[in-house]
């Protein structure tokens, strides 16, 4: 085993600590990463503060991470030492069911393991459970190591492995591309990056936000529209608009409002994922044949064409860059939606 910094939670109340983890050693097939950057996704903070329950601790959250390979398994052949590289919310699946077969491995029926928080073997991770980004160095097996590509700086891709391929996934699912109206419900952490993937696909992109608050923003990211969803007009002037809507909030919307929006043959696509059920009227389905679905995450494939994508078109998360000793205050932040818009770990601060 070696040992790597990290900052930690021991419970849900508590605040975030140095501390020390071990990492499994280097295995045949194994990439060791020195983290140079780790966002901060909303569900970092639910598994933290054990909002969704489950949480197991000590907890390291972080499945946005951007780095360099310091060393390779014997048998690696994919990455090299001094490459730029990404890990996100997946480290491993059984690659033997059909969703791995077919690339979904976030959707392997004997589940994923994720980042962090998942119970794995000794051997795989001491303590038993996998430690994310937040610490200055994984070590993670070569399938699920992403490359960057040049023309993208590490520290706005490393939101890409989480928002990038959460929009970038259904945008390309649902076919958004020229001569589609696409609309995005929300401009947060997800929502801003999926502006800029769906109009890089050559959609026609319409914001739906609380407030016009960040109508600049949202026209400067490739946005055509942009429209308060508190004014009820909205709701009027865009009936029967939309070929897709990609909902990336996580509040109880009124979820009737939105199917209205949608004309014959389109889908409303749920990222985020609200406390409470959601209730919706069959007729608003059937009366246009509309479709209410969801997506989680992408393939290991998928994201690297995401990358790929994402460098061809220039595209990055906006970021604020902060020292790991600022994680509880950005935590708070998120919450009380004062960011723009993707907080992001300088792992050299660990």
């Amino acid at each position: 085993m070696s040992t790597a910094a990290a900052y930690a939670v021991s419970g849900p109340d508590g605040p975030f600590e140095k501390v020390t983890i071990e990492r499994r050693d280097l295995g045949p097939h194994d990439v060791s990463i020195d983290v140079k950057y780790a966002g901060i996704c909303h569900s970092d903070i639910h598994t933290a503060r054990n909002e969704w329950g489950g949480a197991k601790y000590p907890c390291v959250p972080g499945h946005e991470i951007a780095g360099i390979v310091a060393a390779v398994g014997s048998a690696v052949t994919r990455h090299g030492v001094g490459d730029r590289v990404g890990v996100g919310c997946m480290v491993d699946s059984c690659g033997r069911c059909a969703p791995c077969l077919d690339g979904n491995e976030q959707y392997c029926e004997r589940g994923a393991v994720m980042t962090y928080n998942t119970a794995v073997d000794e051997t795989v991770q001491a303590g038993g459970v996998t430690l994310g980004g937040y610490s200055t160095q994984i070590v993670v097996t070569e399938n699920f190591v992403l490359a960057i590509p040049e023309g993208i700086g590490l520290d706005v891709a490393a939101p890409l492995l989480c928002a990038g391929i959460t929009t970038y996934s259904p945008l390309r699912h649902w076919n958004a591309g020229p001569g589609k109206q696409v609309a995005i419900i929300g401009m947060g952490g997800l929502g801003h990056v999926g502006v800029r993937i769906a109009a890089a696909l050559g959609a026609e992109v319409t914001v739906l936000s609380q407030s016009l608050r960040k109508r600049e923003d949202g026209l400067r990211f490739g946005a055509s529209g942009y429209y308060a969803t508190a004014d009820r007009q909205t709701f009027k002037d865009l009936r029967n608009r939309f070929d897709l809507i990609i909902n990336t909030v996580s509040a109880d919307l009124p979820l009737d409002n939105y199917l209205k929006l949608l004309k014959v043959d389109g889908t409303l696509v749920a990222l985020g994922l609200p406390e409470n059920p959601a209730s919706i009227r069959p007729y608003l389905l059937a009366s246009y044949r509309r479709s209410l679905s969801g997506s989680m995450i992408g393939g290991i494939a998928e994201t690297q064409e995401m990358l790929n994508f994402c460098a061809k078109h220039g595209i990055g998360a906006e970021i604020e860059l902060i020292s790991a000793d600022e994680i509880d205050a950005a935590y708070d932040r998120v919450v009380a939606s004062d960011v723009q818009y993707r907080f992001v770990i300088d792992a050299g601060t660990i």
